[in-house]
């Protein structure tokens, strides 16, 4: 009786699980309204960007051909991978199910949603991985589903890219510290290696 009691509830769990994701699960990234945003991305400087360190200038604003504002509640904007960086790396591929979508996993910041154009300064995170890389925007209903979308790059994903290099994990002051007692070493070992000399000549001449 104690093992169907369990049973029977683990089932229950699981159910209002299923129905209290259900509705996530079923958003579709080609249902979404496209280009219902207008989105920039410019970097603070040109060439390849370095985590931790530059900065992205984003800016978003209603499309003159949105029709689905009235829905729009809150602005997730998310740094995504090009399609160059998702080769042979299924962990950032690209799933039309937006629950299984790992192509944007880098969230910038969410802003409740104003009619008027928006913009933030984004300084790329240490932990942003070395790719190239574009910057989409949700536009995100009452119950937190998605409902439309834009994109600083075009639908083939191929303009307006920016690469990113990823931080080495060593900082120049550990580098010029790491110098300093290779030469500081260096210098001690001959110091000790004279005064051995010296001490040996001292006991000959005795």
């Amino acid at each position: 009786m104690a093992i169907h009691k369990s049973l029977f509830a683990s089932l229950l769990i699981c159910l209002l699980f299923q129905i209290s994701h259900g509705a996530t699960k079923e958003r579709l990234f080609s249902e979404l309204e496209k280009g219902a945003l207008e989105v920039t991305a410019k970097p603070s400087r040109e060439g390849v960007l370095d985590a931790g360190i530059d900065k992205l200038s984003i800016t978003w604003k209603l499309s003159s051909t949105a029709t689905k504002e009235a829905e729009f509640t809150t602005i997730k904007v998310k740094l995504c991978y090009a399609p160059v960086s998702q080769v042979d790396r299924p962990w950032r591929k690209t799933e039309n199910e937006l629950f299984k979508d790992k192509s944007c996993p880098h969230k910038i910041i969410t802003r409740a949603y104003d009619k008027s154009p928006q913009s933030f300064e984004y300084t790329l995170e240490r932990d942003i991985p070395t790719g190239t890389y574009f910057v989409r925007a949700y536009a995100v209903d009452a119950k937190d589903h998605e409902v439309a979308f834009g994109q600083s790059t075009n639908e083939a994903k191929s303009t307006n890219l920016f690469s990113v290099q990823a931080i080495s994990g060593r900082h120049k002051s550990l580098d010029i510290a790491s110098v300093c007692f290779s030469v500081f070493s260096v210098l001690a070992l001959l110091v000790f290696f004279v005064n051995e000399k010296r001490k040996a000549k001292i006991e000959q001449s005795k």
